[in-house]
Parts: structure tokens; C-alpha cells; sequence
């Protein structure tokens, strides 16, 4: 959802700027800012940028700067007197000299000069600013779809890099119950007993290793894999959310995965594909 976009345009001596940029951000949160006499085309311009922006916190701002023999800068004469007004009264109470240049000390001062753009703009220089907002936008839009390229590839490499690892997982669960009956029977033949029910025993040995069966973990994960692709390819923007709630699902699977390994080979891999669905999860906030 990051991007940045800027458009500029002139008409009737004066020079319309339009920037837009925009963070990552569960809702649309757009901040707009424009000159007084814009205010009439605000709605519009809300419209505009929410509507294509769909997601994300953005910052639009719109200025428009009047050139040559036709800008019309005024002195704000009441709000010169209030500034040297207070400052007398300053030097009066702290005991300080008065300025020797009064001019280089007001005219620093906000709000001492201003253009004269209080008059609302025309019906041409508001269509003007229309068309530049939509042209910012779509610079914006574009610069998104170029980092949504990078994202897919980022995206596509970690999801494979889980289901190589996913692939490696079988060649040593035959390994981890043989290493469990093991472990289970070492135990066993260092209690004080002198006879068990070797029946039973089996019974218990066979529900014990289909609790930690991990069939159905490896069938889950996959599928997540498979349906995070196909969202991710799916022409219609705004998937962002589904990609995150994918990636959860991931999640709870890989760490199933890890508590019923009962195997240091399989955790390394549960450990190597965390750090790839980290990865994933960092970045997806970066989708629409």
C-alpha cells in the first residue's frame, strides 16, 4: 500500500501541485490539505483518492501558487501592529532593548503577508485541480503496482521455499515412531515391573502415535500454499486481508507441525519454515 505520486499543471497564471503519498494501513485514513479556496472541490477530491486508493493512511496535498505580474501579495497590517504591540510589552517587563530593525523581526513573524487566495477559486482552475489530483493518484497507483510485482515474486519464492521444506518431512516419520516405540519401551524396562500386557501395551503405542499423526497437518498446510497462490493471482484488487488471514492458517499448521515432531530433523525444517512465514507475514501488510 506504500506509494507516492505527484502531478503538476498551470492555468491562468497560476501553477497547481498535487503530491499524494501513502502508508500501510488496515482502513483508508486520507489526510487532505488545500488552499481556503479550494474548499468548495474538497468532497470530490476525497471521493477521488478513497475510491482508488481502497486501503491505506494518505497524505494529499494540493497547492496552488499564483506566477509572475499576477500574484497579489498583501501586508496583514493588523496583525503587525499585535506583533510589535507584544513585543514592546516583552522588553518592558524583561527589561530588553527594542529591536533596531523592526522590519527583519515582524515580517518573520506567520501570517504577516499573505497572497490574495481567499476569493474561491474559478470553475476552470477547480476542474484544473480535478484532473491533476486524478493524474497524482494514477502516478501513485502505478508506483503501487510496481511494488506489488516485487511483492508476488517475494511472496511466490517464501511459499515455495515452504513447500520444499514441506516435501522433506515424510523421509523421517518413519524414523520418528520407530524412535518414539523406542523411547517408550526404554522407559518401560526401567520400571520395577516384572510383567506387562504386551496386547494392551501395543493398543495404547498404536492411539498414542495417532495422536501425533501428522497427516492431516501436511494435507492442511498444503492446501494453504495452493489457495495463497491462487489469491494472490486473482485479477481483482483488494486481497490483502484474505493473504493475511491465509497466512494465519499457515501458521497454526506449521506449529502443530512442531508440537507433535517429537523429532530434531523435522523441527529444524518447522523452524526454517517459520522463518519463511515471518517473512511472508511482514510484507503482506503491504498488500491491498
Amino acid at each position: 500500500m506504500t506509494g507516492f505520486g505527484r502531478a503538476v499543471a498551470e492555468t491562468n497564471g497560476k501553477k497547481i501541485v498535487v503530491e499524494i503519498k501513502s502508508l500501510n494501513s488496515k482502513q483508508m485514513d486520507l489526510t487532505l490539505r488545500l488552499p481556503q479556496s479550494l474548499r468548495a472541490v474538497e468532497p470530490e477530491l476525497r471521493s477521488l483518492a478513497s475510491t482508488a486508493l481502497e486501503r491505506g493512511k494518505a497524505d494529499m496535498c494540493v497547492s496552488v501558487e499564483t506566477q509572475g505580474a499576477a500574484a497579489n501579495t498583501q501586508f496583514n497590517i493588523e496583525a503587525v501592529k499585535a506583533y510589535k504591540h507584544q513585543i514592546l510589552e516583552i522588553a518592558s517587563e524583561a527589561g530588553l532593548p527594542e529591536p533596531a530593525d523592526w522590519y527583519s523581526v515582524l515580517l518573520r513573524f506567520p501570517e504577516v503577508t499573505h497572497a490574495d487566495s481567499l476569493a474561491e477559486a474559478s470553475d476552470e482552475e477547480m476542474e484544473a485541480v480535478k484532473q491533476t489530483s486524478a493524474r497524482a493518484i494514477s502516478a501513485l497507483m502505478d508506483y503501487r503496482a510496481t511494488e506489488g510485482k516485487k511483492l508476488e515474486d517475494f511472496f511466490a519464492l517464501r511459499i515455495q521455499r515452504i513447500a520444499d521444506l514441506l516435501a522433506q518431512v515424510p523421509q523421517y516419520e518413519e524414523a520418528r515412531v520407530a524412535q518414539i516405540k523406542d523411547r517408550i519401551y526404554d522407559n518401560l524396562s526401567k520400571l520395577n515391573q516384572a510383567e506387562f500386557d504386551h496386547g494392551r501395551f501395543e493398543q495404547e503405542m498404536i492411539y498414542y502415535i495417532e495422536k501425533l499423526d501428522i497427516n492431516e497437518e501436511k494435507q492442511r498446510l498444503s492446501q494453504h500454499l495452493a489457495y495463497f497462490l491462487e489469491t494472490m493471482a486473482l485479477p481483482k484488487p483488494g486481497q490483502g486481508k484474505k493473504l493475511g488471514f491465509i497466512s494465519q492458517e499457515m501458521g497454526r499448521e506449521i506449529n502443530t507441525l512442531g508440537s507433535k515432531s517429537n523429532h530434531a530433523e523435522m523441527q529444524k525444517i518447522v523452524v526454517m519454515m517459520k522463518d519463511a512465514l515471518e517473512q511472508i507475514k511482514e510484507q503482506v501488510l503491504n498488500v491491498m
